[in-house]
């Protein structure tokens, strides 16, 4: 059948990458190198990141207009990169133009192939990147599968278990329609959506994606209570607790209250052998104890509860709820460890083995930033605070900070 893609389609094709082929290309060993057009805040305060360092330069795009403009703006863009402005520019590797949502961009990935450089433009900008997912089977057998769903742009990790074509979600994301195609290509019912804590650097899909499959979404209720406006929740959800099991196919999840990221935050082990650690244990740090505003206070407790996890069997697999860097992903892209390695391998781990009070002082050294937009975020996921789609991007712009920055200097 000969295809019917105009030669309009083909050129375009040829010149634009999607965020999946972006995902793709920074995950290889092929090269890339990246002009960011964006307005110096926006690229100041995040970057497309990769496995590997991307060598990226920023010029606001505003900067390159105030030559003598043309008629066409490819022109005026052209006129500007060509005035000394190329000389930093790779001739044998690929440039992505960046910009917002992928408009400006394409003009200036025009400019460049004008001027002799493999060019192309991000289709649908950081929003696209942001906004992107992957999926990746952690493993799979005759009685269960569990698949890791990622947003590599914001570092977080969500999960979907199956087992006898009855599935659960741990963590959502806000895009529920990823989960949704999942299950219907996998042949899985969703009837349970569990989420680790209340999230503050991402809004849940947990309530939208229980309403949608009408399964039960279950939270820990210190958790349904906003910490720094001390207002219940408003959503619809039903309790977690330490200790609860929840039974499915022929799987099995428990509950472990583990209190410190936040009062209501739990993990979940899978069968006895996999814990999905949401916001306790990462692969190469371990979860911050101030996004309620009471890092003194909640930093002991943070520490019983890792030591509660530490506790657990060595072969443990841990599944984590975030990554601050790509190159955390084995090879073949899944966020995994084994606890034995991590409490070893993970400083934090090794300092909740020192003792409490170096702990506590080693936490309280380490917290980074608090980001003011999180209060906001944990409002939405606790139903006190309705934004729309583009409220809610502005809202989750950027990685998360959700674990430990660095050791203290």
């Amino acid at each position: 059948m000969e295809s019917t893609a105009t030669v309009e389609e083909v050129s375009e094709a040829a010149t634009v990458w999607s965020a999946a082929e972006l995902y793709e290309r920074i995950q290889s060993e092929d090269g890339v190198f990246i002009l960011d057009v964006r307005a110096e805040d926006e690229f100041e305060a995040w970057k497309i990141e990769g496995r590997r360092d991307i060598p990226t330069l920023g010029i606001p795009y505003y900067e390159m207009l105030e030559v003598d403009e043309h008629d066409d703006v490819v022109d005026t863009f052209q006129d500007f990169l060509s005035q000394g402005h190329t000389d930093g520019l790779p001739k044998d590797t690929p440039i992505l133009a960046v910009c917002a949502k992928g408009d400006t961009s394409e003009y200036v990935a025009e400019a460049l192939r004008r001027l002799g450089f493999d060019a192309f433009n991000l289709e649908g900008g950081t929003k696209a990147w942001g906004d992107h997912y992957h999926v990746e089977t952690i493993s799979e057998s005759s009685e269960r599968a569990v698949v890791q769903i990622s947003r590599p742009a914001r570092g977080c990790l969500s999960y979907v278990v199956a087992s006898q074509g009855k599935a659960v979600v741990i963590d959502p994301l806000r895009h529920v329609d990823h989960y949704l195609d999942l299950a219907r290509e996998s042949g899985w019912t969703i009837e349970l959506v569990l989420d680790t804590h209340g999230h503050a650097d991402h809004i849940s899909g947990g309530p939208a994606l229980a309403e949608k499959t009408g399964a039960a979404y279950h939270l820990h209720p210190y958790d349904g209570i906003h910490p720094l406006d001390v207002l219940p929740a408003t959503i619809s959800y039903e309790y977690v607790a330490d200790g609860k099991v929840f039974v499915f196919g022929n799987s099995r999840i428990e509950t472990l209250h583990i209190p410190g990221h936040t009062l209501g935050n739990v993990a979940y082990l899978l069968d006895g052998d996999t814990l999905f650690s949401g916001d306790s244990i990462f692969l190469e740090s371990i979860a911050r104890p101030d996004l309620g505003g009471r890092g003194e206070t909640w930093a002991p407790l943070h520490h019983a509860s890792l030591r509660r996890l530490l506790a657990l069997p060595a072969e443990t697999v841990i599944l984590p709820g975030h990554f601050s860097q790509l190159a955390e992903a084995a090879s073949d892209g899944r966020f995994v460890g084994r606890l034995g390695d991590l409490k070893d391998g993970n400083e934090g781990l090794r300092m909740v083995q020192a003792g409490k009070e170096e702990f506590v002082t080693y936490i309280l050294a380490s917290l980074p930033e608090f980001p003011e937009e999180y209060v906001d975020i944990k409002r939405v996921n606790a139903g006190l605070k309705d934004v729309g789609e583009e409220a809610a991007s502005e809202l989750e712009l950027g990685k998360n900070i959700c674990a430990l920055a660095s050791s203290p200097r």
